[in-house]
């Protein structure tokens, strides 16, 4: 009787960790692949919005460029100049998405006095790598572009940046890591914490609600793109940050909780400014409160004194 009882629990157990491995190899595949939007839906969506404006973008004084990431792979870039001006933000956009999505950033600094660098993350657009790692890579890649950029407008110039969703996340984390080389953040809908917001992800929406999926996942992510949700964890970054910094949400946002964004205000110690939007869902604050998103990234540079002379 013993003899069978082992035998049935060791059957039992090989199915569940079967069971447990081809979940967490799939979850894994699931965040490493996310399908990305496509191009041309992304470009008739702006452009139906009135969010970007073809001519203009054809017509304005810009410059492609190309950043070897330290990843290796190319990152595609645009260096988008309207104005006679050195003072600069780079423009992160969110996952799925890709630098046309920035362009309504870039035309709101336009009218507050700066130009924009807008490009694609790692596996997105037109830039390289095979992989999505949801900050983990994309903070290396983008202080590379930084100092891209800073090579173009010198080392005194004004530099921000801002960033959507995974951007928003993937500039904490940069931030946090290469603090000194831009002078201001903004933050629109950043997680705090990777592991929590997969978590809060497979509860809502799938039918998994143990953290053992995600356990597996994390270990084929180690094993096959070298890093686990674990580190990847903007709370942890945020007491490096110095330099000022203004979040932003939207209350409606039940993708990546407002709370998220609560949490990262409290911990960062000082030099913050933060706005919860009652309107708009996920990374839509600026789709659905257009002028009072420029207002307060406007008060935000003028408490700080980057606003120009």
């Amino acid at each position: 009787m013993k003899r069978r009882f082992l035998y049935i629990t060791g059957i039992i157990g090989s199915i569940y960790t079967a069971i447990l491995t081809v979940l967490g190899f799939y979850a894994a595949n699931r965040l490493m692949f996310m399908k990305l939007k496509d191009h041309d839906l992304i470009v008739k969506r702006e452009i139906i919005a009135k969010r970007f404006d073809e001519h203009w973008y054809e017509t304005v004084r810009k410059e492609d460029f190309w950043v070897d990431s330290p990843n290796g792979y190319p990152l595609r870039a645009v260096f988008l100049q309207p104005l006679e001006t050195t003072r600069t933000v780079i423009i992160c956009h969110g996952v799925t998405e890709n630098k046309i999505n920035s362009i309504k950033y870039a035309r709101l600094f336009e009218r507050l006095g700066f130009n924009s660098v807008i490009y694609d993350h790692r596996r997105h657009g037109d830039s390289g790598g095979k992989t999505t790692s949801f900050g983990f890579y994309e903070k290396i890649d983008l202080n590379a572009l930084v100092s891209a950029v800073r090579d173009r407008i010198g080392s005194r110039a004004l530099l921000g940046i801002h960033g959507e969703s995974m951007g928003a996340a993937t500039t904490i984390l940069y931030a946090g890591e290469y603090e000194d080389e831009a002078d201001f953040y903004i933050v629109d809908c950043p997680f705090s914490d990777f592991t929590e917001q997969i978590l809060h992800i497979l509860r809502t929406n799938t039918p998994l609600r143990s953290s053992m999926t995600l356990r597996a996942a994390n270990l084929f992510l180690k094993i096959r793109d070298g890093y686990t949700t674990g580190l990847i964890s903007p709370r942890e970054a945020i007491g490096n940050i110095k330099k000022p910094m203004l979040f932003i949400h939207s209350m409606e946002d039940d993708f990546i909780l407002p709370q998220m964004t609560k949490e990262l205000y409290e911990l960062k110690e000082d030099k913050k400014m933060m706005k919860l939007f009652d309107k708009g869902a996920h990374a839509k604050s600026f789709n659905e409160n257009p002028e009072e998103y420029e207002l307060e990234v406007l008060h935000f540079l003028h408490t700080f004194g980057f606003t120009a002379s």
